[in-house]
């Protein structure tokens, strides 16, 4: 452990939420590559933790598990206070960075401004350039995904039918319509195998989908007990078409051409990150939709009853046209 006197080592506190710790993971990926020798300290949500199992230089990883009031807080400054950080990143606004030693602080706080959580993010934290979002893939894991999809070269469909919130979950029926399509013998995608992705807690979500898909052609990935497992998996699919969730942002940071499905959140805000990405959404707007007289954000109801196979298909193959001409090539480390 390095004096109070000599800094040392990059402390970087990002989300509970995995849509909003892959969209922080370039904000890493720029003091990594300007500090390559110092080792790191990741303080996160234990959901989001695993997103950094195979980071390049870890030195260890802080999981914040809620405690009393403040109690999880309190448990991280204990643990880090007697170092002097070359860096410290508090993404959290937890003023923990204030109380620290540190030779830089990048400190942010939110404001409402009609930007994308990553433009914030690089304003905030005065970065000079838009960090796109990155993740670490260990060779393992790749060649895993490899065995699991096996010598099969057919293109793969992913699909994510899932949400953290009912009304923004596009109906399962809806789903496998659009796989159907999309890859019957006159589909963008004639004859792919298809990947569902999902939580396992998220199984009766998927259920619609896998139910839809022939056995010999459907490659079931809910409930995988590793995120990092499911990038692996992700970064050898042709395309992926889901709802706006942490999945959602988890493809686009492999690069794989990648669709979301907005209806009552704000696609400027939340939409996938990366140059192979677009949003297709509802005919209302995401303002006109949470306005709504009847709207309770409690309800688990799909608000998403006016976004049409048809626009989805327009959607996704215009994205394949741009991004992918022929049939996307495997690639392998990270990404």
């Amino acid at each position: 452990m390095a004096t109070l006197s000599t800094p040392s080592g990059l402390l970087f506190i990002t989300a509970n939420r995995i849509g909003d710790a892959v969209l922080s993971s370039g904000v890493l990926a720029q003091l990594i590559e300007t500090y390559p020798d110092e080792p790191v300290t990741v303080a996160c949500g234990p959901v989001t933790a695993p997103l950094f199992a195979d980071l390049p230089g870890l030195e260890r990883i802080h999981p914040l598990i809620r405690r009393g009031r403040v109690g999880h807080w309190w448990d991280l400054w204990r643990s880090v206070r007697s170092r002097r950080w070359r860096v410290v990143a508090d993404l959290r606004g937890s003023l923990i960075g204030l109380t620290l030693g540190a030779e830089r602080r990048l400190m942010f706080r939110p404001a409402k401004r009609h930007e994308h959580r990553v433009e914030e993010l690089a304003r905030q934290l005065k970065l000079g350039r838009v960090p796109s979002p990155r993740l670490w893939i260990a060779p393992e894991r790749d060649a895993r995904a490899a065995e699991r999809f096996g010598p099969d070269t057919s293109p793969i469909l992913a699909i994510g039918p899932t949400a953290n919130w009912g009304a923004k979950q596009w109906p399962g029926e809806r789903f496998a319509e659009l796989v159907r399509r999309l890859t019957a013998a006159d589909g963008i995608l004639p004859g792919a195998r298809i990947a569902v992705f999902g939580a396992e807690s998220e199984r009766a979500m998927a259920q619609p989908v896998l139910s839809a898909i022939p056995a010999d052609r459907r490659l079931d990935i809910v409930g995988l007990a590793h995120l990092l497992d499911a990038a692996a998996l992700l970064k050898r699919c042709t395309l992926y078409i889901g709802n706006d969730s942490g999945l959602m942002h988890l493809a686009a940071a492999t690069g794989i051409p990648t669709l979301g499905l907005f209806g009552p959140s704000p696609e400027w805000r939340y939409r996938p990150w990366g140059e192979a990405t677009a949003v297709v959404r509802t005919l209302e707007s995401h303002q006109a939709l949470v306005t709504a007289p009847d709207f309770d954000h409690r309800k688990q109801d799909s608000l998403m009853g006016s976004l049409t196979v048809d626009a989805v298909i327009g959607a996704a193959g215009a994205l394949l046209a741009r991004t992918s001409p022929g049939t996307r090539p495997v690639t392998d480390g990270p990404v």
